[in-house]
């Protein structure tokens, strides 16, 4: 018994003078590799300023959890939101139940949806965690800048 526990304590022993291999977030954020998609969805536009979401609902039937709500009206061709003949009127992601699988990203033929590098997402109620259309068209904020991650 005294031989288990001197074992037990040999590991320990071990351990205890080993570099740690965990980082202080948020004091120290490592750079996330160049391909890395693990973060907030981004709405994305053509050079012209118009809109690439077509509002075809693809990415919300492809959602296994239910996350995204599209709604699509037709464009109007004076003062068009899209490239498209329809354009997306409501767009929602409630990030409670999104489970950053990309099959939305998949589902989408006009690349109008992709997923980020910003991990940094937190809210203090639930409506706040539904971000709409507009939030989604603004790119995130680069990492460590998030509300809630200030030094202190």
């Amino acid at each position: 018994m005294i031989i288990d526990i001197l074992k037990g304590l040999g590991v320990t022993f071990r351990n205890m003078f080993r570099k740690p291999v965990t980082v202080s977030y948020p004091h120290e954020i490592r750079e996330l590799p160049p391909r890395s998609h693990i973060g907030r969805h981004l709405l994305n536009k053509h050079d012209n300023g118009l809109e690439k979401c077509i509002g075809c609902e693809l990415c919300a039937w492809a959602c296994p959890a239910d996350a995204i709500w599209v709604e699509g009206e037709d464009n109007d061709p004076e003062t068009p939101v899209s490239a498209g003949e329809r354009f997306a009127k409501d767009y929602q992601i409630n990030y409670l139940r999104c489970i950053m699988c990309g099959l939305c990203v998949e589902a989408c033929p006009t690349r109008a949806l992709t997923l980020t590098s910003s991990f940094e997402m937190s809210w203090e109620s639930r409506e706040d965690a539904i971000l709409t259309k507009e939030q989604l068209l603004e790119p995130p904020p680069p990492l460590g800048t998030a509300p809630g991650t200030e030094q202190g």
